[in-house]
């Protein structure tokens, strides 16, 4: 009997592998998507590049990350349990007197290491990944100088200098007529006119560029006679380099907020204490994530409890059921972590409430959907 179990162990874990990997590619993806077309448009308007967008995404996939997974289990379960079911799978199982109990085994294993590999993610990634993306995002938005110019406008890209454009496109980064007025340091007035230019953030000088094409600069100096006429230069392609003056582009050190500090670093301030965060904030940052992974082994047998219908039609309610109590779940946790840091209730009862409560329903789920089954078969014999 034991190389039969390990064999259906196989097989139901071979059947939850495809759509527990199309659910998680298309969970990312959706969640991906809005941010990543907010990213575009507001990095391109600011003349950005887009190894800078890419970098941003890539430090927000840990964080949806830990929202896909355990979603894309219980779609997974659901999906091939309610698929097994629908070709009588179910019922060849349930004669050979293997309950849903010992269905869900192998699921659950898979839970528990998606919940060990969650507390890795919650833990030391996401708390670095969160910090990355705030100075990177923080470094896109104050590196340089990228402003949003309008055609016509005056524009003033440091304390001595200023510029205006006849034609604004593509967000302000495609220019057309340029005017220029800079006062070097010695007084000498520079003017500059192009017939048209380019605005991007340069990767080498983390500075604003200004290209520019088919212009002139006349030189004016602060005492004009007869040696030191103004001089003009002609040029077919320059570049100027717009900085912005007293402007620190380095971001704070990590640590000022608790959702960027890892496991370790909240047990050590939650011993020992931090400036600028209160003791009962860490404690509920710290229990809400392992609140978090420890959830996620108890979401299978409640899947697997709801995707078992009827055979003469196919309803979606188990479904729907499903993900209303694991997105109702979630929130209640997050209310609940927001309270508990508050101080308005305590810990146990905004966080670990919850989650008892929650475990418990998902495994009596289970029981009770186990045991009607083992009594519907009593019945059909008698």
């Amino acid at each position: 009997m034991t190389p039969k179990l390990h064999t259906l162990d196989r097989y139901l874990l071979r059947q939850m592998a495809p759509p527990f990997i199309v659910a998680l590619g298309a969970m990312l993806v959706a969640l991906l998507l809005e941010r990543l077309l907010t990213l575009f448009d507001y990095l391109a308007s600011a003349g950005s590049s887009l190894s800078t967008c890419i970098k941003l995404l890539t430090d927000l996939l840990p964080h949806y990350f830990g929202i896909a997974l355990p979603a894309s289990l219980c779609i997974a379960v659901f999906l091939t349990v309610r698929s097994m079911s629908d070709h009588n799978e179910i019922d060849a199982i349930r004669a050979a007197r293997i309950s849903l109990i010992r269905l869900s085994r192998p699921f659950m294993f898979v839970g528990c290491g998606i919940g060990l590999a969650s507390v890795l993610l919650y833990g030391y990634i996401q708390p670095v990944a969160r910090y990355d993306y705030r100075a990177g995002f923080y470094v896109a938005e104050h590196t340089g100088w990228a402003p949003h110019l309008q055609a016509g406008m005056f524009a003033s890209t440091s304390s001595k200098a200023m510029m205006t454009a006849d034609k604004v496109r593509h967000g302000g980064s495609t220019l057309g007529h340029i005017f220029i007025r800079e006062i070097a340091d010695n007084g000498t007035i520079h003017l500059i006119t192009a017939e048209r230019g380019l605005l991007t953030v340069s990767q080498k000088h983390h500075r604003t560029e200004l290209d520019l094409w088919d212009g002139q600069i006349v030189d004016i100096p602060l005492q004009t006679s007869e040696h030191s006429a103004p001089h003009v230069t002609h040029f077919g392609h320059a570049v100027r380099i717009i900085e912005r003056q007293n402007h620190d582009t380095n971001f704070r050190s990590r640590g000022a907020d608790e959702r960027e500090l890892t496991l370790f670093e909240l047990a050590k301030d939650l011993r020992y204490g931090v400036h600028g965060i209160e003791y009962r904030t860490l404690r509920a940052e710290f229990d809400f994530r392992m609140a978090r992974a420890l959830a996620i082994p108890f979401i299978p047998p409640l899947a697997v409890a709801l995707a078992i219908g009827g055979k003469r039609r196919r309803s979606i309610w188990g479904l729907l059921a499903v993900s209303g109590i694991l997105v109702g779940f979630d929130q209640i946790l997050m209310f609940g972590h927001s309270l508990a840091s508050l101080g308005k209730l305590p810990i146990w009862l905004a966080i670990w409430t919850p989650e008892a409560l929650f475990c418990a329903a998902c495994l009596a789920t289970l029981l009770r959907r186990s045991r009607g089954s083992w009594r519907r078969r009593l019945l059909h014999k008698a």
